[in-house]
């Protein structure tokens, strides 16, 4: 669709014809005659030397010319543009955070994957994100994970591609056989200081307890709170575990209600599975979408094409013929009667 960014230039386009009424015409003084025996001539005819007025007349072409670059140079001013068609873009509004534990107690073969053969706990964590993160769409997803040390392995991102991959790459003690849970969010909480969105949600996933991070869970669970971040736990395994695979339910439920948030058990894989689509009805895909058009200036044509009219009035200008007035009547009598 054809509009103008600026219609109102479009009043300038009767002002030429007001200046023309308005002021007078232009005038320059130059000499009609030059003869040395002007002054005895007009003795003889008894006429006294009178101005005389030469009026330039331009050809209706020329005129045609001036008009339509006049019309040209407004219309180019006006900034004509044409508008694409629209261009619907959607915001997100959610920043959501997946840690996931790859301590060495997350091998334990006591899960089954989706066509129901034993399999560890982290490849059936695998699974079940894997379809949390295709309902994400509109949604920006960060991936930590943690073990002897936690890593960011996926800044937020819009490409849930990418973090599907990311996650799928993973390995149980990659990053070490311990579980240093409270320094695994006090580096995702690094993560949302830069998010600038209002629903900031942080899922951790974790089979184990705290070992000795530098960071307690609980300390880093009210410095998300502080922050506005609202942190899930997700505990898997064994409740009845021993040792450093014991699973700290109580940690866990600490820091989902410091920052409220909620705490889940999944003891296999369908549990998971509805933990998640729990924990989607929690927290529903919200999308800010923005549309616009783009345009495209088409103001270069008027201009190009006012320039080459000017370029042929100025061709045309040369064959300009003068029209000069005429003596009086009596004037020219006198002088065809002169001796």
């Amino acid at each position: 669709m054809l509009t103008l960014a600026h219609p109102w230039l479009l009043l300038l386009l009767p002002l030429p014809l007001l200046l023309r009424a308005l002021l007078p015409a232009h005038r320059e003084p130059r000499v009609a005659v030059r003869a040395p025996f002007t002054d005895r001539l007009a003795d003889l005819t008894g006429q006294a030397p009178a101005d005389g007025a030469a009026v330039l007349r331009r050809k209706r072409m020329q005129w045609v010319l001036l008009a339509s670059c006049w019309l040209l140079l407004v219309a180019g001013l006006a900034r004509p543009q044409w508008l694409e068609d629209p261009v619907v873009d959607n915001l997100p509004m959610r920043d959501m955070l997946l840690a996931v534990d790859l301590s060495g107690s997350m091998e334990t073969e006591d899960f089954t994957d989706a066509t129901g053969n034993t399999t560890d706990r982290l490849t059936a964590v695998k699974q079940v994100l894997a379809d949390f993160l295709a309902e994400r769409d509109g949604d920006r997803v960060a991936l930590v994970f943690f073990g002897s040390a936690p890593f960011v392995q996926a800044p937020f991102t819009a490409d849930l591609e990418v973090v599907q991959e990311l996650l799928d790459e993973a390995q149980v003690r990659m990053l070490g056989p311990r579980t240093m849970l409270g320094d695994a969010m006090g580096l995702a909480l690094n993560l949302f200081e830069r998010s600038e969105v209002d629903e900031r949600v942080m899922i951790v996933l974790t089979d184990g307890n705290d070992t000795g991070s530098l960071v307690p869970p609980a300390r880093a669970a009210k410095i998300a709170a502080d922050e506005g971040v609202t942190v899930h736990t997700v505990a898997i395994g064994d409740p009845e575990a021993a040792g450093e695979q014991a699973l700290d339910e109580a940690t866990l439920r600490e820091v989902a209600s410091i920052t409220g948030g909620g705490y889940y058990h999944a003891g296999n894989r369908e549990e998971m599975a509805s933990i998640y689509t729990e924990l989607d009805a929690l927290n529903p895909r919200q999308v800010q979408t923005v549309s616009y058009r783009p345009r495209r200036d088409l103001y270069p044509w008027p201009l190009g094409a006012a320039m080459a009219f000017t370029l042929a009035f100025f061709a045309l200008a040369p064959r300009r013929r003068p029209h000069r007035t005429a003596l009086p009547a009596r004037s020219r009598a006198t002088a065809e009667t002169a001796p």
